[in-house]
């Protein structure tokens, strides 16, 4: 069964990267799947009672790949953890199956009360992109879109896009249904980049007020019945008789 979920966390990795050429890279030269290898050791140990050696192989898995999991943490198959450096995954975080986990990411937790839960659930097919910081016990909803750098405080309905600071629905219609997709960091076409899509708003009312202005400029000028050039050349001709001694 282990060797399974190695090959299948294998796959996954193919699966979503496409720098990704071979398994035998994937063994060698990929942190986030190195850092599930001494994840599964120091969590059959921490489950066997080895509660200080679950969290010493953690702790050398947290210096060799910079992705550091908390040995009492809950992690389903295919775990995808892309880059990694700085992530971190708190001792009562569960992630489900097919998920994806950009580097800079946290689960943490928002309390200091031993025995209860603190950190937050993840359902399958999650995505949480690139600095973002989800903390707290609430669940996360399955197929549901973290943004970069957004900071979630609270429970997250499945299918949901999340921006923000604190993190709020995107507002783009009703949560996505059917299959799931995956969608790197979490941008897709029909969920841009915010970032993207406010400065493609300020570029069309740009555009707008620019069109405004010229339909203005169009209407002060001078009329076919004015007296054309004279009339045009009347205020140079005033200015020129200031200037005289």
């Amino acid at each position: 069964m282990l060797l399974k979920n190695l090959r299948d966390e294998i796959d996954a990795t193919l699966a979503r990267d496409p720098a990704a050429r071979s398994r035998l890279e994937v063994v060698l030269c990929y942190p986030g799947f190195q850092a599930l290898l001494f994840y599964r050791l120091a969590h059959w140990l921490w489950q066997s009672g080895w509660h200080l050696c679950g969290r010493f192989v953690s702790h050398i898995g947290r210096m060799l790949t910079g992705i550091e999991i908390h040995p009492g943490a809950k992690i389903g198959r295919r775990l995808f953890i892309d880059h990694g450096m700085g992530v971190v995954i708190g001792e009562t975080a569960e992630i489900g199956d097919d998920c994806t986990l950009y580097q800079d990411v946290t689960l943490g937790g928002t309390s200091l009360e031993r025995g209860h839960k603190r950190h937050p659930t993840l359902g399958n097919d999650v995505i949480v992109s690139a600095g973002a910081q989800v903390l707290g016990p609430f669940r996360v909803g399955d197929g549901a879109r973290i943004g970069a750098q957004a900071v979630v405080l609270k429970e997250v309905p499945d299918g949901a896009t999340m921006v923000g600071i604190p993190a709020r629905p995107t507002g783009r219609g009703a949560p996505r249904s059917g299959e799931p997709t995956f969608e790197p960091y979490a941008v897709g076409e029909e969920n841009p980049d915010p970032v993207t899509r406010v400065l493609n708003g300020l570029l069309d009312e740009v555009a707008t007020l620019r069109a405004r202005v010229s339909e203005l400029e169009r209407g002060q000028q001078p009329s076919s019945d004015d007296d054309g050039p004279a009339a045009a050349a009347e205020p140079t001709r005033r200015r020129a008789a200031r200037a005289q001694p």
